[in-house]
């Protein structure tokens, strides 16, 4: 089962789950790059697979937008314990729709003056995202393994090297979700802050 948002949409977490949600996750992957090289003197001339370095992120906010906390390859579990990072892949590669890097958030422990989850991609070594094979986030149940939304990023960020890809937001007691997919231009999520600020409202 997949609700597979599109850009800009808005659901209840607990009313699509049909129960109050207890465990999000973020999912980033992508495969190794293929670049042909003219080789040196004529040797290793031909295709050659390069690594990639794509980073997930999950920023923390307050209603006064704040940023109160940042989950990310330097930090890979939020103050309070509630999210971590399952650690930072510095080359890619593996199986389509197989994540090589994943953030869990655990909504029932996340401080009750969070007012915003912001996940972002970013390509910390520079590259756009077009021509990555398998380039791929999305969010899911973690429990259930249902899928609330998907951005190719090939297709959908193919030019820039940053993705404010969605955002978690408490309304009247309950967590909604909001599938963002905005394009942005930076190799970590501090150069795409001026991006994020205007989503917190």
């Amino acid at each position: 089962m997949s609700i597979n948002l599109s850009k800009g949409q808005r659901i209840s977490l607990e009313k699509e789950a049909g129960k109050a949600l207890t465990r999000v996750a973020m999912g980033l992957g992508w495969g190794t790059k293929t670049v042909h090289s003219s080789g040196f003197f004529g040797f290793g001339k031909g295709p050659k697979e390069v690594s990639v370095d794509l980073d997930a992120s999950c920023l923390l906010f307050d209603a006064r937008q704040t940023q109160l906390d940042a989950i990310w390859f330097r930090q890979l579990r939020s103050k309070d314990g509630s999210i971590r990072h399952s650690g930072d892949d510095l080359s890619g590669g593996g199986g389509a729709d197989q994540p090589n890097e994943t953030i869990v958030v655990d909504l029932t422990s996340v401080p009750a003056d969070v007012a915003n989850i912001i996940f972002t991609v970013n390509s910390f070594t520079g590259e756009d995202f077009s021509g990555i094979p398998n380039a791929f986030c999305n969010i899911v149940d973690e429990q259930t393994g249902v899928e609330f939304a998907r951005f190719n990023l090939s297709l959908e960020a193919g030019g820039y090297t940053g993705l404010i890809m969605a955002k978690l937001y408490r309304h009247e007691g309950e967590w909604k979700f909001h599938a963002l997919g905005e394009s942005a231009s930076g190799r970590t999520f501090h150069e795409m802050l001026p991006r994020i600020q205007p989503h917190l409202g």
